[in-house]
């Protein structure tokens, strides 16, 4: 009985001593890293419902991290695809306007430059990702609804490809965790506790629209091949992919296109002439807009052809800045060429 006891209490002794140490850890790890994290502030032009023409300016708030010291910056591509302006502010105050040289949509990732260099930058280092095992512990930096510079804590809880999460993130490769996520977290970085860099944040699942679902980043290995060591160009479109029924649905010609569904100003899609759509619809639980332009192929390859996708983004990658490529596209029911020329990094 007596070794029992002293068992016992040695046990607590450990539990009680382990917590704090674990804590600090993270508090010393959130100081070192925190000066690396940004705030993506963007604004974009909505088209008011029902075909009225007009547009309003409407405000965004996501995250991101300094990956380079000559003023790179990493975020999520759905927080800068369409936006009319970018603007990054830093946790000393400094705010500095930055423009897309690299976006992947259906990767969720893309890659600012700051139209001038930060003062004292902090950058973030990435790690490999694919050594990341499910039940570490990572946390997440970001500006959670506006918040700047939130922490939250959490684990890896799985590895997932983004087909399965969410149908336009076809090419993604991703990490799941329980980890607190909110509107404003995405682009943010997730950190291992080695405070390397191993996923940038994308999206929730969740019924209550909160945090309270599953959360979703994408590794830090996709983004660095996409566009850190990629090429993958900025078109200035949104899309919303239709395949299967929905291509059935919308009367496609083929099996799979890309719905046109906001284009930003002053965008190499706007300068192409793609139209967005204009009329907000729910089809099968996704918010949908319709009346735009459907992308069906580029350079007379279809996106249904076998490896349609993989062969169009090979092409595009390979661009240089300047080159033309001529897009397939499905207005008011007829199939139309037109000439496009992306930003190229």
């Amino acid at each position: 009985m007596k070794h029992r006891s002293v068992l016992i209490v040695a046990l607590t002794l450990i539990a009680s001593a382990w917590s704090p140490l674990r804590a600090q850890s993270i508090a010393e790890m959130f100081k070192r890293v925190k000066d690396s994290v940004v705030v993506v502030r963007t604004t974009q032009k909505e088209k008011m419902p029902w075909g009225s023409g007009e547009s309003v300016s409407i405000p965004g708030i996501g995250s991101g991290m300094l990956v380079d010291a000559e003023g790179l910056v990493l975020t999520a591509a759905h927080v800068v695809q369409v936006a009319e302006s970018v603007e990054v502010e830093f946790t000393d105050g400094q705010t500095i306007k930055a423009k897309v040289l690299s976006s992947a949509p259906f990767a969720d990732v893309a890659l600012l430059r700051l139209e001038k260099i930060p003062s004292n930058p902090v950058v973030a280092r990435l790690g490999d990702s694919s050594k990341v095992e499910v039940g570490e512990q990572i946390f997440i930096i970001g500006a959670p609804l506006g918040i700047t510079h939130t922490l939250s804590v959490g684990h890896i809880s799985a590895r997932r490809q983004g087909s399965v999460t969410y149908s336009n993130l076809m090419q993604a490769e991703l990490l799941q965790t329980d980890a607190a996520i909110n509107p404003g977290n995405s682009g943010g970085p997730m950190f291992n506790m080695k405070g390397e860099v191993i996923g940038i944040v994308s999206h929730m699942i969740t019924q209550t629209g909160g945090y309270q679902g599953l959360g979703f980043v994408i590794t830090s290995n996709l983004a660095r091949s996409l566009v850190l060591e990629g090429r993958a160009p900025w078109t200035g479109l949104e899309g919303f992919l239709l395949k299967g029924e929905l291509a059935r649905i919308f009367n496609l010609p083929q099996d799979t296109g890309i719905l046109v569904q906001r284009v930003a100003e002053k965008s190499p899609a706007a300068a192409a002439g793609l139209l967005g759509g204009e009329i907000e619809a729910n089809i099968g639980g996704q918010q949908i807009i319709l009346g735009g332009d459907v992308v069906l192929g580029v350079q007379n390859i279809r996106l249904s052809d076998r490896d349609g996708t993989l062969k169009i983004q090979n092409i595009l990658r390979s661009l240089v800045p300047g080159e033309e490529v001529m897009v397939t596209i499905l207005r008011a029911g007829k199939q139309i060429e037109i000439p496009f020329v992306p930003v190229t990094p």
